[in-house]
């Protein structure tokens, strides 16, 4: 039965991160812990071999065109050291302190988002500051890769649509490829402290990378209109989910 239970996760969290390139570790971490019954600890270790491996497939039809690569190099160069930094604060703070304050941030970011208007296909022209904003957006990815064990997507792709004015398509293939660095990174980071779950990271993965390669080639069908306040819903949806987690747990 908990093998199931751990495939049809698989399909739902890779549906999501092709279909919106976010929903994989923040959506995976308590549906290991309260449906498969992963330790809190080992889940995220897993989460990481998730983020690591699935969004490859999201990010595949995405390749030509999708992925902004000087973001990319610029946000790995901050994240990947930034990652460890996180780690190290993660084993001082309390758990429920760090899920409160994410869940305040993904509030922030989703509002803003349904505020904002979609911005058009296209890079267009970039801020002077974008190298700096690319670095900043990088270490803030990364440190929270480290801590929460999530590849930063609900984080990543507001960051890069408000923050380097990205048009959300583009934001979202830029934020696949981040969370392979980052999610890499936050394994090397936790190597020694806590191991994955390697047979629940291979039964989830395997559905979950057909789901995310299926629904990215929708998502290059939709408007960014539709993506975006798709996006910004599913952020409110799990920030209201992190809060009651926290409360009634």
């Amino acid at each position: 039965m908990l093998l199931v239970a751990t495939v049809v996760l698989g399909l739902l969290i890779g549906g999501l991160t092709g279909l919106l390139g976010a929903g994989g570790g923040i959506l995976a971490v308590p549906a290991l812990v309260h449906v498969v019954g992963v330790p809190l600890e080992t889940a995220i270790s897993t989460s990481l071999v998730l983020g690591a491996v699935g969004p490859v497939a999201a990010v595949a039809p995405r390749l030509r065109g999708g992925v902004e690569w000087r973001t990319v190099l610029a946000a790995s160069a901050a994240g990947m050291p930034a990652a460890f930094g996180g780690t190290a604060v993660g084993t001082l703070l309390p758990d429920d302190v760090v899920m409160l304050a994410f869940a305040g941030l993904m509030v922030a970011s989703g509002v803003q988002m349904l505020r904002s208007g979609p911005r058009p296909d296209g890079v267009g022209e970039r801020p002077r500051s974008w190298i700096l904003r690319g670095l900043a957006v990088g270490a803030l990815v990364g440190f929270l890769t480290g801590l929460l064990g999530v590849g930063g997507g609900f984080i990543t792709v507001p960051a890069l649509v408000l923050g380097l004015g990205l048009p959300v398509r583009l934001a979202i293939g830029t934020s696949l490829v981040l969370a392979v660095v980052n999610s890499v990174a936050g394994l090397a980071a936790h190597a020694g402290v806590t191991d994955p779950d390697w047979a629940v990271a291979l039964a989830f993965v395997g559905p979950s990378m057909l789901a995310a390669f299926g629904t990215a080639f929708l998502a290059t069908r939709l408007d960014n209109r539709t993506v975006q306040r798709s996006f910004a819903g599913l952020v409110l949806v799990v920030a209201v989910f992190t809060v009651a987690r926290v409360f009634l747990a």
